[in-house]
């Protein structure tokens, strides 16, 4: 309530002599709230970022980047880094997820767009892409989202403590992980690019939650896009869209692999890593912030998790302690009745 009233003062500030209500806009799995400020001449949207928890710092800095790239992201009309707080222009209120939901009759030749547009978007930020402005998606930034799969999604989630056995196979898994990661060429990385952070916007799309860009794998924000833990697309589309962008990237000259089954190979691998951390944030999120309504998004990540570790010799340790995990978690309740 302090926040809000924090927030509701520093508008009058900016509106001075106008009257305006706020009504809740979107959370995220951080402490950012945003809310739509409505106003008699239209809607603004208020980002409430507590400076202990937030820095508004690297949201203002990949605004910037990727506006110059040309990519629909909001405007910055004010800001007080040292409140936390930002108002921005508004992209509307309805997301990619949302637009496929609503669709009758399944998602259709409008997802074939939509996708086609956030393609677009994706080659436009990455074409800017350079060493040296945004943090660079090293070993230990790669390392620290693989240990949440461990800590959160297999000791406190599935209640499993591994032995020394296990321990040993799942960090030799890492290892071959990490090296692929690393391996790959570099572009700016959007890291959460799916179908919650693109707005249905013109131009199209509309795209948030950048805050947390930085310089690594050109594969990474395919994955967020492709293998997405909010919505599936069956294999054949995916590898469809593959190839659109995998032959544009080659036409602009972008790092991408000459053999489109080693890039192919790369973002099976990529999305290893990205599974294996989403998992740990899911069960991250419900245990320590209580937001339970993540875990339900859990089984698709986790069929995407085993079905690339199905394809690749050299996962098959991972999938088969995957396989011994789901035998040891424990199982729900039954719920039966007597009459």
């Amino acid at each position: 309530m302090e926040r809000l009233l924090l927030l509701e003062n520093w508008l009058k500030k900016r509106f001075p002599g106008e009257s305006f209500t706020l009504s809740p806009a979107s959370a995220d799995a951080s402490f950012r709230r945003y809310f739509r400020v409505i106003l008699d001449e239209g809607t603004f949207i208020a980002m409430d970022a507590p400076p202990e928890q937030e820095d508004c710092g690297p949201f203002l800095r990949v605004a910037e980047l990727f506006s110059e790239a040309g990519a629909n992201v909001p405007k910055i009309l004010a800001h007080d880094v040292t409140q936390g707080f930002l108002l921005l222009t508004d992209l509307g209120s309805t997301t990619y997820l949302q637009a496929l939901r609503e669709q009758s009759g399944g998602h259709g030749d409008r997802a074939h767009q939509l996708y086609s547009d956030a393609l677009g978007a994706l080659l436009k930020i990455q074409l800017v892409s350079r060493r040296g402005v945004l943090p660079d998606y090293d070993e230990a930034l790669l390392s620290r989202e693989l240990r949440l799969f461990p800590d959160w999604y297999l000791e406190r989630h599935l209640q499993i403590s591994l032995s020394s056995g296990e321990k040993a196979e799942l960090e030799g898994v890492f290892q071959r992980i990490l090296r692929n990661s690393l391996a790959q060429p570099k572009v700016f990385v959007h890291r959460d690019y799916h179908s919650r952070n693109l707005m249905l916007t013109k131009p199209n799309p509309g795209i948030l939650d950048f805050q947390d860009a930085v310089y690594g794998p050109i594969s990474y924000d395919l994955v967020s896009l492709f293998k997405d833990a909010y919505i599936y697309w069956d294999e054949e589309r995916v590898l469809d869209w593959l190839i659109r962008y995998w032959e544009q990237a080659r036409k602009l000259g972008l790092p991408v692999p000459a053999d489109f089954s080693d890039f192919y190979r790369d973002f099976e691998w990529m999305g290893v890593q990205r599974h294996l951390k989403v998992l740990g944030i899911f069960a991250r999120l419900n245990y320590r912030d209580g937001k339970s309504a993540y875990l339900a998004d859990m089984p698709l990540v986790e069929d995407y998790l085993r079905k690339a570790c199905g394809r690749y010799k050299e996962l098959d340790p991972l999938l088969m302690l995957l396989d011994e995990w789901e035998v040891r978690k424990p199982q729900e309740p039954k719920v039966g009745y007597t009459f």
